[in-house]
């Protein structure tokens, strides 16, 4: 067998060079420009924004300005939802507000689904609890409930949001056949809120498919059932 030469067998076992191993090389030795200036400057690249061709640096300036123009946006959205938080944290302070006024215990469910129309702007409510002490048995929204509903109450960790799936609890509506997409809110007492009980559905409802997203947050959700759960424990029986 015929043998190649010492320096043939050495450049074949030399890998080719790679575009990354040039990007490598550029990145660990930034003076390179510096001793070949005139390669910079006879450096041309296709703008994005046509088929003509612009120097590195040109191209560079257009990078930036494409960075900023994606910073402006993510801060302007930032505002916007801060703006919506604080519009979101107002209307909750106005509905706390108006549980804390009410007198009568009684009048408290009712002043939920009312006050959470009016205030978050959503078209139907409803309310019904249960376990509660017999003063309050003929209230309607003291009505029987079947076991599957508060079944399904009590595997609510966070309220569920999303579409209408045919809930029994939508049937508490006025409408029910306009609910396309809904927020259902487990009511709980106790310190423990998250681990207590549930003895109650807050049912909020809406025409449109996507005011009630699955994707959304539901920390002021979260916040009204805490509160909702807090103000009406008072008519729970007594254990």
């Amino acid at each position: 067998m015929t043998s190649l030469p010492p320096s043939a067998e050495s450049a074949t076992a030399v890998p080719p060079i790679t575009e990354d191993d040039i990007a490598d090389y550029l990145a660990n030795t930034p003076d390179f420009f510096e001793r070949h200036a005139q390669v910079l400057a006879a450096v041309q690249l296709t703008s994005p924004h046509g088929n003509r061709a612009v120097s590195l640096q040109e191209r560079q300036a257009e990078m930036l300005r494409e960075k900023i123009k994606g910073l402006e946006q993510r801060i302007m959205e930032m505002m916007r939802n801060g703006s919506e938080n604080t519009v979101i944290a107002d209307r909750l302070q106005q509905w706390s507000r108006a549980l804390v006024a009410a007198r009568d215990a009684a009048t408290l469910p009712e002043c939920i689904v009312a006050e959470a129309r009016e205030q978050f702007i959503v078209p139907q409510a409803a309310i019904r609890l249960w376990d509660l002490a017999s003063a309050y048995a003929a209230q309607p929204w003291a009505a029987d409930v079947g076991a599957d509903t508060r079944s399904f109450a009590a595997s609510l960790a966070t309220p569920y949001c999303g579409p209408n799936r045919g809930f029994d609890a939508v049937r508490w509506l006025e409408a029910p056949e306009r609910a396309a997409s809904v927020a259902l809110l487990p009511l709980r007492d106790g310190p423990a809120a998250a681990q207590g009980p549930v003895f109650g559905l807050l049912v909020l409802a809406s025409a449109e498919a996507d005011r009630f997203d699955p994707a959304m947050a539901t920390d002021f959700l979260e916040r009204m059932a805490e509160l909702a759960g807090a103000a009406i424990g008072r008519l729970r029986a007594t254990p």
